[in-house]
C-alpha cells in the first residue's frame, strides 16, 4: 500500500517537522524565494512560491512520483497502452490534437489518419456553415447553433466558447442545453427560428436519457414549422452509433465520429468540439487544439523538478494527503474564465473520485479532493472570507491575463491588485500585534482593542498558486485546460487509481432509466426502497 512507502513515510516525517513553519518566515530568508519557485510552460508562468514549501519539501515529492512509476504511466497513456483497464481501452485525448507527425497506435493500428481525417471533416463543415454555403432548407443561411449534450459533451464545447468571447463569431450564434429541465430548452428555442438554426446532438451512444429528451423535444419543434425531409439539413450529430443516429433522421455525412479511447471530460479536442469551433471558427479551434499539443510537449519532455503538471500535482497531494485539505479552489481573475472551476470540477472528481486501487485494494489514504470556485473579485465578497479565517485548509489557484480583451480605464488594474493583494493576504495574514499597533490611536479601549485583535487576525499560511498568460486567446486556454489533465492524471497515477472510469455516473444513469420507467408506467410495481417507492408515488399522484 501506497502509505507503506519509504517515500511516503519519508513525507510524514518531513510534514511533522516543518507543520510549523510559516511562509512569511520563509520569504524572509529567502530572498529568491519566487525564482526558486516558479517556472513556465507554453504561455502560462506558474509562481508556486507562496506554498508550503521548504527546500527539501519538493524533492521528497518528487521521489513519490518517481516510486509511483509516473514517468512509464505517463509514456504509457500517450502510447496508446490500456490504462483504463476497467473498460480495457486506451486513453488517447492526446492523439486528438497530435501535430507531431508521429503515429499513434491502438492494438497496432495507427489512429492519426482517422483523427486527421475528422478533423479535415470538422473544417469543411464549419467553414460551409459559417461562410453561409451550406443553408437551412428554405436557402437561408443558419443563424443559430443548438448544441445538445450533457457532461464533457456540454461543458467543454459551453465553457470554451464562453472563455472565448472575444473570438466568437458575429454571424453565428451558438446556445447549449444540457438540463433536461424543459424551461431551459422552452426558452433557448422560443428566441429561435426553424428555418436558420442548426441542431447538433452530441452523445456517444446515442442512448442518453437527458440528450435524447432535448433532442426530441428540439426535433419537435422544429417539425412544427417544416417538412419531414427538412430534418437531414438541420440536424448533426456526434456519436458513434451511426445507426442511431440516421434512425433520428441524420444523414451519414453529418455525423461526426466518437472512439472509445476519449472520455466525456476529455472529448473537447475531439468532434465534440464541433459547436466550439463553429462558435469562435475553426483556426481558432484549431489554434486551441494546438495549444494543448504545446502543454503535451512539455509534459512529456520537462525534467520532473520542472514540469507544470507535475508540479501542481504534487502540490496538491502534499496538502490533500499530509495537510488534510479537503477542498481546492480556483479563482480565476477574469470574466471570460468564469466557468473554468466547473469545468475543472467535473475533470477532477470525475477522474479521481475513487477508493480501489488498480490492485484492486480499497485505499488508506484520502483520493480526489472537492473542486470549487468562481470568479475571483466575486469570490472576494462571499467565500474568501472562510479561506482566511476559516479553521480548514483550501488551497487556491489564483489565474489572471496580463493584458484583457477589453482595457477599460484602471479596471484591470484593481483586478490584478486584489489578485496579487489576496494571494499576499493568505500568505502573510495578519497578526495580533499589528492589529494592537494599527488600532492604537483609535481611541479605543485597552480591552476594545483585544477584542478586535482576536476577531480582525488572519494567521496566514494559507497556499496558493498565481497562474499568469499575456492574453487568453485560444492557443494559451488549451495551454490552461492540458494543464490541468495532466494534473489530474499524475496524481491519479500516485494515488493508484484508475482516473478514466466512472462508475459512479454509470450507476446513476442505470437508476435513473428503471425510476423514470416506473415514472412513465403509472401502473408499474413499486418494487425499489421504500423512500424512493414513496418519491415516484407522490410524483405520480402529482400528475395526475
Amino acid at each position: 500500500m501506497l502509505t507503506g512507502t519509504t517515500a511516503w513515510q519519508e513525507l510524514e516525517a518531513h510534514f511533522r517537522a516543518t507543520e510549523s513553519v510559516h511562509m512569511r518566515d520563509l520569504f524572509k530568508a529567502d530572498d529568491k524565494r519566487f525564482a526558486n519557485f516558479s517556472l513556465t510552460a507554453g504561455a502560462i508562468s506558474l509562481d508556486y512560491s507562496k506554498n508550503r514549501l521548504t527546500d527539501e519539501t519538493l524533492p521528497l515529492l518528487i521521489q513519490l512520483a518517481k516510486d509511483a512509476n509516473l514517468e512509464n504511466m505517463r509514456d504509457k497513456m500517450f502510447a496508446g497502452e490500456e490504462i483504463n483497464f476497467t473498460e480495457q481501452r486506451a486513453v488517447l485525448h492526446t492523439a486528438l490534437r497530435n501535430f507531431s507527425g508521429k503515429p499513434v497506435l491502438v492494438d497496432g493500428k495507427d489512429v492519426m489518419p482517422e483523427v486527421t481525417e475528422t478533423l479535415a471533416k470538422v473544417k469543411a463543415y464549419v467553414e460551409a456553415v459559417s461562410n453561409g454555403h451550406l443553408t437551412g432548407y428554405t436557402g437561408k443561411a443558419f443563424t443559430d447553433v443548438v448544441s445538445i449534450g450533457i457532461g464533457g459533451s456540454f461543458l467543454g464545447p459551453k465553457i470554451m466558447s464562453e472563455a472565448l468571447k472575444p473570438y466568437q463569431q458575429k454571424q453565428l450564434k451558438v446556445h447549449f442545453i444540457a438540463n433536461v429541465d424543459a424551461c431551459h430548452i422552452s426558452d433557448v428555442l422560443a428566441t429561435l427560428n426553424p428555418e436558420t438554426t442548426l441542431v447538433i446532438t452530441s452523445s456517444k451512444t446515442m442512448t442518453t436519457q437527458e440528450t435524447l429528451c432535448n433532442a426530441n423535444t428540439a426535433k419537435d419543434w422544429f417539425l412544427a414549422n417544416a417538412p419531414v425531409e427538412a430534418v437531414a439539413k438541420h440536424f448533426a450529430c456526434v456519436s458513434s452509433n451511426i445507426a442511431g443516429a440516421k434512425d433520428f433522421g441524420i444523414l451519414e455525412e453529418n455525423i461526426f465520429p466518437m472512439w472509445d479511447w476519449v472520455g466525456g471530460r476529455y472529448s473537447v479536442w475531439s468532434a465534440i468540439g464541433l459547436p466550439l469551433a463553429l462558435s469562435v471558427g475553426f483556426d481558432n479551434y484549431q489554434a486551441f487544439l494546438e495549444g494543448a499539443f504545446e502543454m503535451d510537449e512539455h509534459f512529456q519532455s520537462a525534467p520532473l523538478e520542472q514540469n507544470m503538471p507535475v508540479i501542481m500535482a504534487l502540490l496538491g497531494i502534499w496538502y490533500r494527503n499530509f495537510h488534510g485539505a479537503q477542498s481546492h479552489v480556483l479563482l480565476p481573475y477574469y470574466h471570460y474564465l468564469r466557468g473554468l472551476p466547473a469545468y475543472v470540477q467535473q475533470l477532477d472528481m470525475e477522474s479521481n473520485g475513487k477508493a480501489v486501487t488498480t490492485n484492486d485494494e480499497n485505499v488508506d489514504y484520502a483520493t480526489g479532493p472537492i473542486i470549487w470556485g468562481s470568479e475571483g473579485t466575486n469570490g472576494q465578497h462571499s467565500f474568501h472570507q472562510l479561506i482566511h479565517q476559516g479553521d480548514t485548509l483550501i488551497p487556491a489557484d489564483f489565474m489572471l491575463p496580463l493584458k484583457p480583451f477589453h482595457d477599460v480605464a484602471n479596471h484591470h488594474d484593481m483586478l490584478a491588485s486584489n489578485c496579487f493583494g489576496q494571494t499576499q493576504a493568505l500568505m502573510e495574514g495578519q497578526t495580533q500585534a499589528q492589529i494592537k499597533a494599527a488600532l492604537s490611536n483609535t481611541g479605543l479601549s485597552e480591552a476594545e482593542i483585544n477584542t478586535l485583535s482576536l476577531h480582525k487576525e488572519m494567521k496566514g499560511n494559507k497556499p496558493s498558486n498565481t497562474l499568469l498568460f499575456n492574453e487568453l486567446c485560444p492557443k494559451t486556454l488549451g495551454n490552461l485546460i492540458a494543464l490541468y489533465e495532466h494534473k489530474v492524471f499524475v496524481q491519479g497515477v500516485i494515488w493508484q487509481i484508475n482516473s478514466f472510469d466512472q462508475w459512479g455516473v454509470e450507476l446513476g444513469k442505470a437508476l435513473g432509466n428503471q425510476v423514470l420507467a416506473k415514472i412513465s408506467d403509472k401502473n408499474a410495481e413499486l418494487t425499489m426502497d421504500s423512500s424512493t417507492n414513496a418519491l415516484v408515488d407522490i410524483y405520480r399522484k402529482s400528475r395526475g
